[in-house]
């Protein structure tokens, strides 16, 4: 009886993460729909309107309406952040996956770069290769790409070291089957389902990455509705209207909250998983 029960216990964290995702997807899908004005329309005799009927979250110094512009907002900021994990996660595991099999001169020299590079603080080399680049979305995206690329290389090479002296590698291997074979039917998939955790938390630290930037003004530029550009243009009215940073202030902690809790939820399933196969 206690096991039909388990069978048909409802999984809270599965169903949060799925109205987590559903939430998320509908703002980036739907957000154009959603938004009662456009983000970027300039109305004067709105300046600084309070919270209202008219203007849910207020309108900042242009008259234009904040709701609007954080449900915009969310667009331009995960759609970023994922495609910058996406290139981050294709390079690093690539490389990682032919540094562990392959070894030798390649594995070292991809390591000691990798190495290197991990010395310094991705906030730190993120905001240097911006500011040399100068701001901008595709620039804000290569320099966040280019720090980010680093641990999944890393992982990925770690587990290809343990992977590729078992078995079935040195079957495939033994079969023929060429090196481009194994690395992506045998070892990829493998490695993919090791850092999909790590990839979903990753996410949020884009995200807080990405607004830095955009806050120092070498991200996203106005008037691009952007939570990080947000948080710039709101900075010189803070003391007198302080609601122009806390709203897109929000929007980043709750949006990082959610994906950190999918994260540790995926991962911690991916434990138990790992642990009752064994």
């Amino acid at each position: 009886m206690n096991k039909i029960n388990e069978k048909h216990r409802i999984d809270k964290g599965s169903v949060f993460c799925l109205i987590a995702v559903a939430f998320l997807a509908i703002l980036v899908l739907f957000g154009n729909k959603l938004a009662p004005y456009d983000p970027t329309q300039i109305d004067m005799s709105s300046k600084f309107a309070p919270v209202s009927a008219k203007h849910l979250l207020g309108a900042d110094y242009l008259g234009r309406d904040v709701f609007s512009r954080i449900i915009i907002g969310a667009k331009s900021t995960i759609v970023t952040s994922t495609v910058i994990l996406v290139i981050a996660l294709v390079i690093g595991v690539f490389l990682g996956l032919l540094a562990g099999y392959v070894g030798g001169k390649l594995d070292w020299l991809i390591m000691r770069l990798v190495d290197i590079a991990m010395i310094f603080p991705d906030y730190i080399m993120a905001m240097l290769i911006a500011g040399i680049l100068g701001g901008g979305m595709k620039n804000l995206v290569l320099a966040t790409v280019i720090v980010k690329w680093f641990p999944y290389c890393k992982i990925s090479r770690s587990i290809i070291l343990d992977e590729k002296q078992k078995e079935y590698v040195v079957l495939a291997r033994m079969n023929g089957m060429p090196v481009i074979g194994i690395l992506f039917k045998h070892l990829f998939p493998y490695v993919l389902g090791s850092v999909s955790a790590l990839a979903i938390v990753d996410i949020g630290k884009i995200i807080l990455l990405i607004a830095s930037l955009s806050y120092l003004g070498l991200g996203f530029q106005p008037p691009t509705p952007e939570w990080g550009a947000m948080l710039n243009e709101g900075r010189d009215y803070f003391m007198t209207q302080p609601q122009m940073m806390v709203y897109p202030g929000l929007a980043i902690c709750i949006t990082v909250f959610i994906f950190n809790i999918i994260g540790s939820y995926i991962s911690k399933k991916y434990t138990v998983r790992d642990k009752a196969g064994e």
